[in-house]
């Protein structure tokens, strides 16, 4: 069975919209695309090396067509992206020119994946996507890497049909311009008690 690992950059208030820059998303007049770049340092481009370790991706339309624009002629910043196969979840696609792209197009499709051989399946981006397999229970880790601005705006990672579920931390670091790095993993139901006396 493959785990499936979402990756995703967040700000204090969920927002994950375009991190990368003014064009990457700014759909529903989003005006602050590239809100990551002056956290970047040293120390967050190194937990982002082993992040961006080669894996199958599985991606939503949207984050795919944003990829696939960018990456095939960009590899050299990503080993291996263009030759790991990118499953996209899309009723409206359903082929690319980029090499090793597989489009799905059902929840049952993904979770016969998940419960196939093979390496992990590393989500980045993909709002929707992260939400649907939220409301049904199919991701097994988080790596977010939280940064220190509040954007109010813009597309979130969770949304209010997430399943109530208990994550652990595994491995944190705290970047000098102030980034939360953080890998959660599945630690079964959530459970609740009394504070205090």
């Amino acid at each position: 069975m493959r785990k499936i690992i979402v990756l995703s950059f967040i700000t204090l208030d969920g927002v994950m919209q375009a991190p990368g820059g003014p064009e990457e998303d700014p759909s529903n007049d989003f005006k602050y695309g590239g809100w990551t770049a002056t956290y970047a340092d040293e120390t967050s481009g190194k937990v982002m090396q082993k992040q961006m370790q080669p894996a199958d991706l599985l991606l939503g339309r949207k984050t795919f067509e944003i990829f696939a624009s960018y990456w095939p002629e960009h590899a050299e910043h990503w080993p291996g992206i263009n030759e790991v196969k990118k499953y996209v979840l899309s009723n409206t696609m359903n082929e690319s020119d980029w090499e090793n792209s597989v489009f799905l197009s059902s929840l049952s499709a993904i979770e016969n994946l998940k419960n196939s051989d093979g390496p992990d399946l590393k989500i980045w981006g993909s709002s929707k996507l992260v939400q649907l397999l939220l409301k049904h229970d199919l991701v097994d880790e988080f790596w977010l890497n939280i940064h220190p601005v509040l954007l109010g705006k813009g597309k979130k990672l969770f949304d209010s049909e997430s399943i109530p579920a208990a994550f652990e931390l595994v491995e944190s670091f705290v970047t000098p311009t102030g980034v939360i790095m953080a890998n959660y993993k599945r630690a079964g139901e959530v459970k609740t008690g009394t504070v205090g006396a």
